[in-house]
């Protein structure tokens, strides 16, 4: 009986990049290495070019950017580095003085080209305020591996939404707030101050046994208070909006999810207090320290996308509304205007 195996396609596109770099270490730690500078020079040839240029003909015609070559070229500098002897590193230094900070430039100016591409492609195609945070998204998933995507879009967001966009935000008709209400942008400036009390007194603490301790403390917790910042400020540039055939719920750039009317049983307006099963979420990420007023209950069990990807399963959502009648009342519109008739 004649049959076929099937081999999966991922399988071969990362199969054979890994095997290589495993028989580079292997030869990395190899007492061939000392002093040749040949075969230096071609190790590292191999590391940061050879290995990629394999891996680009393995994906080409697949669906896997082409653009993820580059952190596998990455993966090649970092194995060098530490697989390779300190003495064996010439050609290896002398990429990371020359090449590494062309190719980090070259991905900035290409992330920022798609974004303005999109956001322009965008407005011609919608006549709405585009979604920077959507459209940043967009963009980087042309250029970086799916599981990054997140990841490098929520950092991006955080300097965006909380030192570079200023501008008042608009809501259209179909748009819904959920700051001007709610105390959550209050708890959050809170939580800075908290950060910046307790940074200085630990400081100071820390300062007594280690400085650099004390200021690794100290870096790390501005950094905390300038993504809670960010969260903060991103809570008015990105509302809830009622769409076409879907409710697309929004937490700024912590939790979002866009539910088709289809999946909606019923919204109801409510304050009362949800019960702790294991499909009842919030919408705020904060939880019960965040007040609810209206309540979606849905027909089956859709995902919620929170902070660099974390996703939650859902049946039925609590979150707060400025406007919940307002809310309701186009809701309700909108889901029979969608109902077969």
């Amino acid at each position: 009986m004649n049959g076929t195996i099937p081999i999966n396609r991922n399988l071969i596109n990362f199969g054979i990049p890994l095997l290589l770099l495993g028989i580079l270490i292997l030869l990395m730690k190899s007492s061939f290495l000392n002093g040749n500078d040949t075969l230096n020079f071609a190790i590292t040839a191999d590391l940061l070019l050879t290995v990629p240029f394999v891996y680009f003909l393995l994906i080409r015609k697949s669906k896997i950017p082409n653009t993820t070559v580059i952190p596998v070229m990455i993966i090649g500098l970092l194995v060098g580095s530490y697989f390779l002897p300190q003495e064996s590193q010439t050609y290896l230094s002398i990429f990371k003085t020359w090449a590494l900070p062309v190719i980090e430039i070259s991905i900035l100016t290409f992330v920022i080209i798609k974004v303005r591409r999109t956001v322009k492609t965008y407005k011609e195609l919608k006549s709405a305020t585009p979604d920077f945070y959507d459209t940043l998204k967009k963009g980087c998933s042309e250029i970086l591996p799916k599981k990054l995507v997140l990841p490098f879009a929520t950092e991006v967001a955080v300097f965006y939404y909380g030192f570079i966009n200023w501008k008042t935000r608009e809501t259209n008709d179909d748009e819904f707030t959920y700051h001007k209400k709610s105390g959550t942008p209050a708890l959050f400036y809170a939580f800075i101050l908290i950060i910046a009390v307790e940074t200085v007194a630990l400081h100071f603490l820390l300062a007594r046994w280690s400085i650099v301790a004390a200021w690794i403390l100290t870096a790390l917790s501005v950094y905390t208070a300038i993504q809670v910042f960010g969260f903060a400020k991103s809570l008015s540039k990105r509302p809830i909006s009622i769409n076409k055939d879907s409710l697309t719920l929004k937490y700024g750039i912590l939790n979002e999810v866009d539910i088709p009317f289809s999946d909606i049983d019923k919204v109801e307006l409510s304050r009362k207090s949800l019960e702790k099963e294991e499909l009842t979420k919030t919408l705020s990420p904060l939880g019960e320290l965040e007040s609810h007023n209206v309540i979606i209950h849905l027909k089956k069990e859709n995902e919620l996308v929170g902070l660099y990807g974390m996703k939650k399963r859902f049946n039925l959502l609590g979150l707060h509304i400025d406007e919940p009648k307002e809310f309701n009342e186009r809701m309700k519109n909108a889901l029979q205007s969608s109902s077969p008739t």
